[in-house]
């Protein structure tokens, strides 16, 4: 037997002293059983027990496990039981097999509750007496008849009740699920309040926790599992010949990054806008997400993330599953038009260029070079610095800022300015600073177009130095990088403008979204700027008042939202079936939103027609786009109908524009 424990041994258990003892030869228990065997056990355990006193705290304190990282262990264990792919090959895709055809009912046929869960069909309580009678609604809903107005009222107050803007969102897509017609005159009725709720910067927030926050299926969800079933899925679409559908992967979503399948919110909010801002019909559009994995580590480990548990397939796997999409839409919806959004930046080049011929375009590209130009024009106009003195500094050198470059650059080329020339007069910035051709990295394409081979060898590093160097009078920001505008940067700005002759205003275009993403805010634009600054953002930013003795001024900003030409373009594009989607198409879709202002809105100094006024902007936007079709021979249109309309122009045009769109009204 051992002799009594030492109280510094108690730590230790039984199942570990032996292994101790057998650690060491001088510590092992001795093989002779005799009493001087046993002496002399006596006597090594009572040595045992001094040296195990005199080092019990570093033995006792030993756990095997303490360098191992159990939490990483844990997790990587959870990751492994999420991933319900591995073991199966990776490029092998069947073909789903449907043996029926959905048999739908048709709204004449419909009763009682097939009424009143659909919400193209759906009335709620402003259901006529004979409505009630004849479809067997008697008693499904309150016993008043309320106007599509008091019920609109109700709704506003539902909406003024939620704490966060997540609320707020969530009840109007519940809304919107259950009656189609209330959900769109709410939000045309209240397009200034609401639009930043159903797209930016809300939907941002929406994306971000979309998989959490998900009820109901809105939109065609297509997983490159499925890219030999793409027509079959198309054709599940509840809805008969859609006019226009948005498609994402995902891959870039606003400023926040790949967000894999979550950025379906994207697609869905900006139809929702397609219908309240231009009126083409619920019922013809589109949203689909093409599920391709995700790079987001956070998706990947979340057990309620909704899109395919793995990595991001490759540009070339992503390019052949894109043919296979396009081929479907051909196939499938013909006469569609297709909307692409927020794919990473080199793709959205790609994909833009590779289908150039079909019936789409790119929003982030060509929508966002296009309001930020109608935009520009505005500011020239504002600024007093003559055309052939301004020169821009872009702050952002990804998708969009060189489509806003490409498009602002057509303005100077439309006006004589030879490309060359015209293109002298930009200058972009991206992370490593001034986009030179002799900089020593390899530029990726879509920024060699805009590289400078002016800069005698020189390099500028930061944003700074090159407004320092350029002296430019209008400086324009795509970075998603929140305060990248600094009080040193806007005041350089103006000091260059400044310089240049009296009277001259500065312009300064922070145009990233979502708001936790602007360059600057509009107070410190003002503030850097005394006031002098010709603004506009991309999300909506409040009036700014200041008060210098007994004198108040209010300075109103601008928000340059693609919501003022993308649903113009798309409309007047489907009006004029369109075969596709011309340059200039684009650029006359700018030109045309640039001359919308009224008198009073001129007189605010704004750029951009008030929110309120979308839906007219958008009519005049598709009218212009709808001629600039017909003149570059891409108008399907019977020729007779265009006769017609020649006879007695923007008139008649305008108001047959009118009688083709939207608007819910009981």
């Amino acid at each position: 037997m051992f002799p009594q424990k030492t109280a510094q041994c108690e730590l230790i258990s039984r199942s570990s002293l032996p292994q101790v003892l057998n650690s060491n030869p001088e510590l092992s228990t001795p093989r002779s059983t005799s009493p001087s065997s046993t002496l002399s056990r006596s006597s090594t355990a009572t040595s045992i027990s001094k040296r195990m006193s005199l080092s019990g705290r570093r033995i006792s304190g030993f756990n095997p496990m303490a360098a191992v990282d159990i939490d990483a262990i844990e997790a990587q264990m959870k990751m492994a039981a999420l991933d319900t792919l591995k073991g199966y090959s990776a490029d092998h895709y069947g073909t789903i097999k449907q043996y029926r055809e959905t048999d739908y009912i048709a709204e004449r046929n419909a009763g009682g509750y097939q009424v009143l869960r659909e919400p193209a069909w759906n009335k709620g309580t402003s259901f006529s007496p004979d409505e009630r009678v004849s479809k067997n609604l008697t008693g499904l809903i309150p016993h008043v008849l309320e106007t599509l107005e008091t019920q609109c009222m109700r709704a506003m107050r539902m909406i003024n009740s939620r704490g966060t803007n997540i609320d707020k969102y969530l009840y109007l897509s519940t809304l919107k699920q259950n009656n189609t017609d209330l959900f769109y005159r709410l939000l045309i009725d209240n397009v200034g309040t609401l639009m930043p709720l159903v797209y930016t910067p809300t939907i941002g927030d929406v994306c971000l926790q979309y998989s959490t926050l998900y009820t109901h299926p809105e939109a065609l969800y297509i997983s490159i599992k499925q890219r030999k079933s793409i027509a079959t899925i198309l054709r599940n679409w509840p809805y008969p010949e859609p006019s226009i559908c948005v498609v994402t992967d995902g891959s870039r979503i606003l400023g926040l990054g790949d967000l894999g399948v979550n950025g379906v919110g994207i697609s869905i909010g900006k139809l929702a806008l397609y219908t309240g801002a231009a009126g083409i019909h619920p019922q013809k559009t589109l949203p689909i997400v093409l599920d391709c994995g995700t790079a987001n580590e956070d998706n990947l480990r979340d057990p309620l993330y909704l899109g395919l548990r793995q990595k991001r397939v490759s540009p070339q796997v992503a390019l052949g599953f894109m043919d296979e999409f396009m081929a479907a839409v051909k196939e499938v919806y013909p006469n569609m038009l297709v909307q692409f959004e927020d794919f990473e930046t080199e793709k959205a080049f790609q994909y833009l260029e590779r289908y150039k011929l079909e019936k789409c375009f790119n929003d982030d590209i060509q929508g966002t070079g296009a309001v930020v130009l109608a935009g520009y024009m505005g500011a020239v106009n504002l600024s007093g610095v003559p055309i052939e003195d301004q020169k821009l500094v872009f702050m952002g050198a990804g998708s969009a800022g060189v489509g806003v470059a490409k498009q602002v650059m057509e303005f100077y080329t439309r006006r004589g300015l030879s490309e060359q020339a015209a293109r002298d007069k930009f200058y972009l910035v991206d992370t490593r600073g001034l986009v030179t051709k002799d900089r020593g990295d390899k530029l990726a394409e879509h920024k060699k177009i805009f590289a400078r081979s002016d800069n005698n060898g020189h390099q500028f590093a930061t944003l700074e130095e090159v407004i320092e160097y350029v002296k430019p009078t209008a400086l324009i920001g795509l970075t998603a990088t929140f305060g990248v505008f600094t009080e040193s940067v806007v005041r350089a700005l103006k000091a260059s403008v400044d310089a240049s002759g009296l009277g001259r205003r500065p312009i300064l275009f922070p145009l990233s979204n979502p708001l936790t993403k602007a360059e600057c805010t509009f107070e410190q634009a003002i503030t850097w700027t005394e006031g002098t600054v010709i603004f506009a953002s991309g999300s909506p930013f409040s009036p700014y008042t200041t008060k210098t003795g007994d004198h108040i001024t209010t300075y109103y900003p601008n928000q340059g939202n693609n919501v003022y030409v993308f649903p113009g373009l798309g409309l007047g594009a489907i009006l004029a079936k369109a075969s596709r989607v011309t340059d200039a198409m684009v650029y006359t879709s700018a030109a045309s939103l640039s001359g919308c202002l009224n008198s009073e809105e001129i007189r605010m100094g704004l750029i951009y027609p008030k929110i309120e006024r979308v839906r007219d902007a958008s009519v005049v936007v598709a009218r212009e786009v709808m001629k600039c079709a017909r003149r570059d021979g891409v108008s399907l249109l019977p020729e007779e109908t265009w006769i017609e309309w020649e006879e007695w122009g923007d008139v008649a045009l305008t108001a047959w524009i009118k009688k083709q769109v939207y608007d819910p009204k009981w």
